[in-house]
């Protein structure tokens, strides 16, 4: 992983880039072509959503919020926030390698978020921050975060990466949803729902491997795979803000793996109680990633899904955890999707 200068770079209103992405080198041409994108169309995910505002020494401000259907705060982009404020605080040489977060209030989309960092350990090999992000004066998210220097080991090993078609023969949601909306016999109701979906203006973008699993159209096993990158160019190398947008990524679509079994029952209320990552390589979280999701155990109105994100060269990126409130009520008709 190259060292690579992070510029912080303040607009007029007083907001800085999250992490900055650095400026071309010589390398990059081949890698615009790569991506398919220029720098002109920078990801949103670092213009806006994951853009904090300084107020002071380890305090920050988060203006602008993707709201889910849900119409409360997305937790991935506060975990991704948190994470972007405990970066700011430390050395160039030390790359976040995990973060534990605790969600402890439901956030509120109409008013900004405070992030205060607490620089709890500096060490020669581990750094340690503490995040809270505050509403209303109140923490509505706890997150630890732990950042090491490289290190070289001989010990090296890592699972398999599943064998699933790669994303150039998958359509993308928006694809699968227009199919959907061409159907005759669809309800009027189906049809406000996905046109919602399509107005949401995700900024990533999602190909699932198996659609009908994927949107519970028929049961199956609590698994399912899909491949995902930010929308836009972010670029190579500074990987301080490559795990600030997975971080982001990681909480998409990942607790309703739970739901997958039971066909009969729809989600009645559902909410994240902690979320752990662990990075394991480097990565561009603007490229296609895979990322499998599984659930182990459900029970006691919660349940336990893990994630693995994959490169597609097949080494693993990183690792998530989360366990989360599902509360269900049966399902009373047959869907028409």
């Amino acid at each position: 992983m190259t060292n690579i200068k992070v510029e912080e770079k303040t607009s007029k209103s007083g907001c800085i880039s999250a992490l900055e992405a650095p400026t071309m080198s010589g390398n990059d041409g081949a890698d615009k072509a790569e991506s398919g994108f220029t720098q002109d169309l920078k990801s949103v995910l670092v213009t806006s959503v994951l853009n904090l505002e300084e107020l002071d020494i380890d305090l920050y401000r988060g203006r602008h919020h993707w709201v889910p259907r849900t119409q409360r705060l997305f937790g991935g982009q506060i975990i991704g926030q948190a994470l972007v404020a405990a970066a700011k605080s430390v050395g160039e040489n030390l790359y976040a390698h995990s973060l534990h977060c605790y969600f402890v209030r439901a956030g509120d989309p109409k008013v900004p978020v405070l992030y205060q960092v607490d620089r709890t350990r500096d060490g020669r090999s581990f750094t340690v921050r503490s995040v809270k992000a505050i509403q209303h004066g109140q923490p509505i998210l706890i997150c630890q975060a732990s950042f090491q220097v490289l290190q070289p080991s001989p010990l090296q090993h890592q699972f398999s990466m599943p064998v699933v078609p790669q994303p150039e023969e998958l359509p993308t949601v928006e694809e699968i949803i227009h199919q959907y909306l061409s159907k005759p016999d669809l309800t009027e109701s189906a049809k406000v729902g996905l046109n919602k979906i399509l107005a949401s203006e995700v900024p990533i973008e999602i190909k699932p491997v198996n659609p009908a699993l994927f949107y519970r159209i028929s049961p199956g096993e609590p698994r399912r795979y899909f491949w995902g990158r930010a929308r836009g160019y972010i670029g190579e190398g500074n990987m301080k803000l490559h795990c600030c947008v997975a971080a982001y990524v990681s909480d998409f679509a990942l607790l309703g793996t739970a739901l997958l079994p039971y066909s009969k029952y729809k989600a009645r209320f559902t909410a994240s109680l902690d979320h752990a990552m662990w990075f394991h390589s480097t990565f561009r979280s603007d490229e296609w990633m895979l990322y499998e999701c599984e659930s182990p155990w459900a029970g006691s109105s919660r349940g336990l899904v893990q994630g693995r994100l994959w490169r597609r060269d097949g080494v693993l990126a990183a690792s998530c955890a989360q366990e989360g409130v599902l509360r269900v009520k049966p399902v009373t008709q047959t869907s028409k999707l």
